[in-house]
């Protein structure tokens, strides 16, 4: 039997449309439910209801703000990644020992803070370069960067 070429076939997409969606601010609708998301996992965390996704929610938004901050993008949200960071390797560890997941008043304070920066930031930018900061956080994340928080 010989050897055939197995030919993909692509779907069409129309290049302008591409670009123009690229170019685009995200749509609300994709927004709304990214923050309704992110806001029930800051509501589970106050609750103390909040589990391991919640908490990988709330560290991606972390992330992916002190990423965009270090690009330029809002570089005032900097300090308040990196306490929120903080306490989330701090909710970790309780939750290690206690099993709960929770966090402080400090700690609930962050999230709020950051998701409120994080949500100035992706509205301020195209689609096209937030996808590209979220893909470059998922390559940070594989390569485990020292700046990344992952437990």
């Amino acid at each position: 039997m010989r050897k055939q070429c197995r030919r993909k076939v692509w779907a069409l997409v129309n290049p302008i449309q591409h670009a123009i969606e690229g170019a685009a601010i995200t749509p609300d609708e994709k927004l709304n439910q990214l923050k309704l998301r992110e806001l029930a996992a800051i509501e589970a965390f106050a609750k103390g209801k909040a589990t391991v996704r919640e908490w990988q929610d709330i560290v991606h938004m972390a992330n992916l703000c002190e990423l965009m901050a270090a690009n330029g993008v809002g570089p005032e949200a900097a300090r308040d990644c990196a306490a929120l960071q903080a306490h989330m390797v701090e909710a970790a560890k309780r939750y290690e020992r206690t099993k709960k997941m929770g966090a402080t008043g400090e700690g609930l304070q962050a999230m709020r803070s950051v998701f409120e920066y994080h949500h100035l930031q992706r509205t301020s930018i195209s689609r096209g370069e937030y996808e590209r900061f979220i893909g470059e956080l998922k390559n940070r994340v594989k390569s485990k960067a020292p700046e990344v928080v992952v437990i």
